[in-house]
């Protein structure tokens, strides 16, 4: 089956504090985004790659991408009002009988064999999502109140979360729901079990500050 991901570069720098969209933010002299483009490209040279970008800034995408002589492959499609009508934009340039990961921009320390075994999944059993362990004590808020619970029945999610596509595409004609937090949650409201596959604990989501210092220190030990 072909292979496509679905790179979903929507977000901003609010919480970076910094007027630059966090995925053109530099990490290691390099826009993020790049770093992921790669990640993508060096595991499965032949994969389509879709990058899903605020249509007011394909020019300035392009201006970097000049900048950094970066010449991967990739196709540019407009975002959409949320994260799900982004990805479903995305979706309408994937075929039928393919193999989608939708991943995260902000995640560029995603590694080869995550990328490599959760497609390999998706392909085998229709659908693949990376989870790692918790580990460290969690408490559930009830209002004012809180107690513990056992961190064992619980993982943190990462992307890239990959689909057969025919079986993806149909659950992205469901109508907009809050309640969808990834793309995992959109295929599950259709009655489908989620297949969870172990990730990188490397593959943290940059979204504060501190987050690029550590995904920069992370990058380094691993060079």
């Amino acid at each position: 089956m072909k292979k496509y991901v679905i790179i979903v570069a929507g977000g901003s720098g609010t919480r970076m504090n910094n007027v630059i969209p966090k995925q053109f933010i530099l990490l290691k002299d390099k826009p993020i985004l790049m770093h992921t483009i790669e990640k993508f490209f060096s595991s499965i040279p032949e994969i389509n790659i879709i990058v899903v970008l605020n249509s007011q800034l394909n020019g300035d995408w392009k201006r970097l991408c000049t900048q950094h002589n970066f010449i991967i492959p990739h196709l540019l499609v407009g975002g959409g009002e949320t994260r799900f009508h982004s990805v479903k934009n995305g979706l309408n340039c994937v075929p039928e009988n393919a193999v989608v990961g939708v991943h995260d921009a902000a995640r560029p320390l995603v590694n080869h064999q995550t990328i490599v075994t959760l497609f390999k999944d998706a392909e085998e059993n229709g659908n693949a999502t990376p989870y790692i362990h918790l580990n460290e004590s969690i408490r559930e808020l009830e209002g004012v109140l809180n107690k513990a619970v056992d961190r064992n029945k619980y993982v943190i999610i990462q992307t890239p979360q990959c689909f057969q596509s025919s079986i993806i595409k149909i659950a992205f004609e469901q109508q907009y729901d809050q309640s969808f937090t990834d793309d995992a949650s959109v295929l599950e409201a259709t009655g489908v079990k989620i297949n969870l596959v172990e990730g990188n604990r490397e593959n943290v989501k940059i979204t504060t500050p501190q987050d690029l210092i550590v995904a920069e220190g992370l990058m380094n030990s691993m060079s």
